[in-house]
């Protein structure tokens, strides 16, 4: 135990890796642990393996030599790698908002009679921004043309993505002038596998900018396109109370545990749970009920509109079924760990996969069809039931670990949480960081990762430390099931953790300091409001101009690099806590700290201490209220007149 206090933060986590030990089994942490010491090659993103020729590692030396054998530098090398890496982000994100699209148009035809328009105003919103005819249209028609036409953005080949245009107009003539303004979504990935062909581009900057391009394509075209057409389908999210972490399980009830990203099959596991026969079928097992809870965004997804408790992060897959208390885990696409199927033969768990796109050899599978949604709902819930007599009491070790939080605020939310029914409005946020009540707005989002130990460390600390200094924090994904376990989800952690600033915020308005919005591709929910700040006005004319700062404190996946990307591109700098794999290039390393101000008004920065990351947050949005000529923060500048 002593050794995994220093590897996990959480109690919850720590028990659940001694039970794990106990079984025999091994964990993300051990296989990270044996890999040590990481390629170093890698590491700085100087391996090339894209033609037979090599593989080269390609060390550019002092002298200016060619290592690869095809002549390429380190900073082609370098800049393609990183290319690739955006283009796998931004597939994973854009195909999640395709698959949800397309359910949409079948929901839109009368083919999947399981789903139905639960936002009458954000369909009708999102149909006037696609320029979608509503004069004497029913849902349903508005609905089938809503989808046609966002369908078609994915494969369009020209123009601009029509959700772009709700960036500023300041920020629309940035990408136009640069040329990255996103055409198509599948253009702009397959661009990147051409561009990094052997013997096509080799220009860092042309490629780091289509890169831009591409992440763009995501954040304001796949990601938002999942986003939206969720909120219509499956109801726009509104602030709920929920329980979070491992002790969410139970030792009474069947557990399914719902693992992945795509909520469209989860939210009818949730209905499924809640059946009455179902319910009796469980009984009959010898179960007291049905206990649902979530793993990673799909977590978040049923979170935020079910009041659905989270066991835990992507780092506690392996521990949820460890406790020997899943009946059932779930399995759709994405952060879903190879190992499950092994750590699940330890116990009585079934591992279900779901998707044609995410299949486990030896793993039963059970293959979603948004035409009979409910029914392969039920099929599932119903294989988890039949599997609550095999459980093995003895081994069942749940942690006595859960927290409270409130979930499911967005954009659009906001409006009504700061102005109320009747005068609904982004004023007061605007007004209080104009006045130095709030220092500004800090999005942290991302993975957590065994290279950060104890995990969960680095979200937890940057966390606190900005809300310290009265910067409010939202947050999406692990990261803001990290800090739940944390209790900083709670209004209670105002009063706790945050500046007497932000206190004063979150007393009036009666919110946590940290807001969680949603799961991974919803941060375009912050992109969307960081639009509405600036049409607020009194913060100036572009994103670049706000002080806002952005940090993935424990990123892992591609999908972090392209929301980085994107995030930048958009105009707010980011720090991530370990590097991107650049540090081979220093010209690559440089154009991305420094160089990309010039052009984006935006730069990345790596740090990988959590406060000494704030603190560069805090200074960014410093100097960002030095420029508006916005007044001093105001109890700062109380305490130096009392000093004085």
């Amino acid at each position: 135990m002593g050794d995994n206090e220093k590897r996990m933060r959480d109690e919850a986590s720590q028990e659940a890796l001694g039970a794990a030990e106990a079984r025999g089994v091994v964990t993300a942490l051990d296989r990270y642990e044996s890999q040590q010491p990481q390629c170093r090659f890698g590491k700085q993103g100087i391996c090339c393996r894209l033609c037979s020729m090599g593989p080269c590692r390609a060390i550019t030396t002092a002298k200016g030599e060619k290592i690869g054998v095809c002549g390429a530098t380190a900073d082609t090398i370098v800049a393609r790698n990183l290319l690739r890496m955006i283009a796998g982000g931004a597939a994973a994100h854009s195909d999640h908002g395709r698959d949800v699209a397309h359910t949409f148009l079948l929901m839109a035809r009368g083919e999947a009679k399981d789903y139905g328009v639960k936002d009458e105003v954000k369909l009708r919103q999102m149909a006037a921004e696609y320029g979608v005819e509503t004069e004497g249209r029913s849902s349903q028609e508005i609905a089938l043309s809503l989808a046609e036409t966002a369908l078609a953005e994915f494969g369009q080949q020209e123009g601009e993505l029509k959700l772009a245009a709700r960036a500023p107009e300041r920020r629309q003539e940035v990408w136009r002038k640069l040329k990255v303004m996103p055409r198509g979504i599948d253009r702009e990935i397959v661009e990147c596998m051409h561009r990094t062909h052997m013997g096509v581009d080799m220009d860092y900057r042309n490629i780091l900018r289509h890169g831009v391009r591409t992440a763009l394509s995501d954040g304001w075209g796949g990601s938002m396109i999942a986003t939206d057409l969720q909120d219509v389908m499956l109801g726009s999210p509104l602030p709920i109370r929920a329980k979070v972490n491992l002790g969410v399980l139970s030792e009474e009830k069947v557990n399914i545990v719902v693992h992945g990203h795509e909520p469209i099959l989860s939210e009818m596991i949730v209905e499924a749970s809640r059946e009455p026969e179902l319910l009796k079928l469980a009984e009959e097992r010898g179960a007291k009920g049905i206990q649902l809870s979530g793993i990673c965004c799909t977590a978040n997804e049923v979170l935020m509109r079910q009041g659905i408790p989270s066991a835990g992060t992507f780092l506690q897959q392996e521990l949820a079924i460890a406790t020997g208390a899943v009946e059932a885990m779930v399995v759709d696409v994405q952060c879903l760990m190879p190992s499950l199927p092994e750590a699940a033969r330890c116990f009585h768990t079934e591992l279900i996969t779901t998707s044609p796109k995410a299949r486990m050899p030896g793993v039963r599978h059970i293959e979603f069809d948004e035409a009979e949604g409910f029914d392969v709902a039920r099929e599932i819930v119903r294989a988890a039931i039949e599997k609550f007599p095999e459980r093995d009491k003895e081994t069942v070790n749940i942690p006595k670990h859960t927290m409270d939080l409130v979930a499911g605020f967005t954009a659009e939310y906001v409006f009504r949480m700061l102005g109320g029914s009747f005068r609904p409005s982004y004023r007061p946020l605007n007004n209080g960081i104009i006045e130095g009540r709030l220092r500004g707005v800090a999005g942290v989002v991302g993975c957590c990762n065994p290279n950060m130990q104890p995990v969960d460390y680095g979200h937890v600390e940057m966390v606190k430390e900005l809300i310290r200094n009265d910067v409010l924090v939202v947050q999406t994904g692990c990261s803001a099931i990290a800090c739940a376990k944390e209790g900083l989800l709670a209004p209670e952690a105002a009063f706790q953790y945050a500046g007497r600033g932000l206190q004063e915020i979150c007393e009036a308005v009666g919110i946590p300091p940290v807001l969680h919005v949603g799961s991974c591709v919803d941060n375009s929910r912050i992109l969307a409001a960081c639009c509405e700040m600036v049409k607020e006005g009194g913060l100036g004319e572009d994103i670049s101009e706000l002080p806002v700062a952005g940090a993935a404190p424990e990123w892992m996946s591609e999908k972090a690099v392209s929301i980085g990307m994107y995030v930048v591109g958009s105009g707010i700098f980011t720090v991530f806590g370990t590097p991107l794999p650049v540090e081979g290039s220093p010209a690559v390393n440089e154009y991305l700290t420094k160089g990309m101000a010039a052009e984006l008004g935006a730069t990345w920065a790596f740090e990988k201490d959590p406060i000494a990351a704030a603190q560069m947050m805090i200074e960014h949005m410093n100097e960002k209220r030095t420029a508006l000529n916005l007044r001093p923060m105001m109890y700062e500048e109380r305490e130096a007149a009392a000093a004085t």
